[in-house]
């Protein structure tokens, strides 16, 4: 961490060239005093990623950036807010510190917050940022946090841990036991520190994966920011061992698509199949990622088109977690049929259960992309390949 970084000039030239381009920048250089072109290039590329997904540190003063792997890594803001909201207490300790956009928001919830990281450069830039946002109630900790519960031997209330999915050897891993630090050979140590945990895995683990590899899960979160998923947290309490709560989310910017539902109601749950009726609904993907999909149906009341079409159907409109559309006609797939009913040419394509590719059906089909007009290409309760004309609510 160099701190002239930080200097008047030096931040002045930062923030100056926010909207400049990088490999210009790079092939130009910049002439300063103790600092590098590196460095400031460095330090103006990371905050131009966190224009968007970072907005307080990006619109706060003397901020110092970590390289971009680490911005890219990071939470959100809008998912470490999440997050926060389901700890409460006297004292966290955040074993995977990183660059610490979870704990500024579990300081706001906790007494007592514990940033543990390894990479010493980068526990200082944290500490260093944590004092620009007057946070107080936070201790930098510059070594591993499973060091740290080993020598400090301290009860927390909880404890929270996003292990890394990248390893030496293998690359990139989605295997609990293969990430660093491995909590399932971990998991008896930290149980012992606190009666509470939170784990972050990547939205790519298989939920009866994570299910094997851990215990005492209490609830599992698929949180999504604008229908795309981008964490599963796994909250474990000791000696729990009762039915598994399944909470999905779908943060949007109008608002919070909500679907909770325990995790054995959808092995003994059956829904309904119906061909098409006035409205159509497409589950937005946190509760795809759950599995939810015989017991979306069930207690939302509505059909499925297909058991393995994952398309809804209902006479009357409802409020539904995902898109939602009014459906216009019904044709069978067919060639000439299709041509005679749709003149347009363009058009939003959606496959489920169907044997080809949108890009198939756009050639076949003669269609570009766009328009107002929405098709939606699936198997009918029947087993026939059916076209969906909609228009979206």
């Amino acid at each position: 961490m160099n701190k002239h970084i930080l200097n008047i000039e030096n931040q002045t030239i930062i923030n100056d060239n926010i909207k400049s381009n990088i490999v210009e920048l790079l092939l130009k250089g910049i002439i300063t005093s103790k600092a590098s072109s590196k460095e400031l290039i460095d330090q103006i590329e990371a905050k131009k990623r966190c224009k968007k997904k970072l907005i307080t540190w990006f619109s706060t003063q003397n901020i110092y950036y970590p390289n971009k792997l680490n911005i890219e890594q990071t939470s959100s803001e809008i998912t470490a807010q999440y997050k926060a909201k389901l700890v409460s207490g006297e004292s966290l300790i955040d074993l995977t510190g990183g660059f610490g956009v979870d704990c500024y928001y579990f300081s706001k919830q906790m007494d007592q917050v514990y940033h543990c990281e390894i990479d010493t450069n980068l526990s200082r830039i944290v500490k260093h940022n944590y004092k620009q946002f007057g946070i107080e109630n936070i201790t930098c900790i510059q070594e591993s946090g499973i060091t740290t519960l080993i020598e400090k031997n301290q009860h927390y209330n909880w404890i929270y841990i996003d292990p890394s999915r990248r390893d030496d050897i293998k690359g990139k891993v989605f295997l609990l036991k293969d990430c660093m630090p491995s909590v399932p050979s971990h998991l008896e140590l930290l149980f012992k520190h606190a009666n509470n945990i939170m784990v972050k895995t990547s939205p790519l683990l298989d939920i009866s994966s994570g299910i094997k590899e851990l215990s005492h899960v209490k609830t599992i979160h698929c949180v999504a920011l604008n229908n795309e998923v981008k964490e599963l947290l796994w909250v474990l309490e000791r000696d729990y061992n009762g039915e598994i709560d399944v909470k999905t989310v779908n943060i949007t910017k109008k608002t919070n698509q909500e679907f909770n539902y325990l995790l054995n109601e959808e092995s003994s749950a059956s829904a309904l199949l119906s061909e098409p009726l006035d409205y159509l609904y497409e589950p937005n993907v946190a509760i795809l990622k759950s599995g939810a999909f015989e017991r979306l149906a069930e207690k939302l009341n509505i059909f499925k088109l297909h058991k393995h079409s994952h398309l809804y159907t209902s006479k009357n409109l409802i409020d539904f977690p995902g898109r939602k559309f009014k459906i216009e006609r019904v044709l069978d797939y067919n060639k000439k049929k299709f041509k005679k009913e749709f003149k347009e040419d363009k058009a939003n394509i959606t496959t489920r259960n169907f044997p080809e590719t949108v890009n198939k059906i756009r050639e076949k089909l003669k269609l570009k992309d766009g328009g107002k007009g929405y098709l939606f290409f699936t198997t009918n309760c029947y087993n026939s390949k059916t076209i969906i004309m909609c228009n979206k609510l």
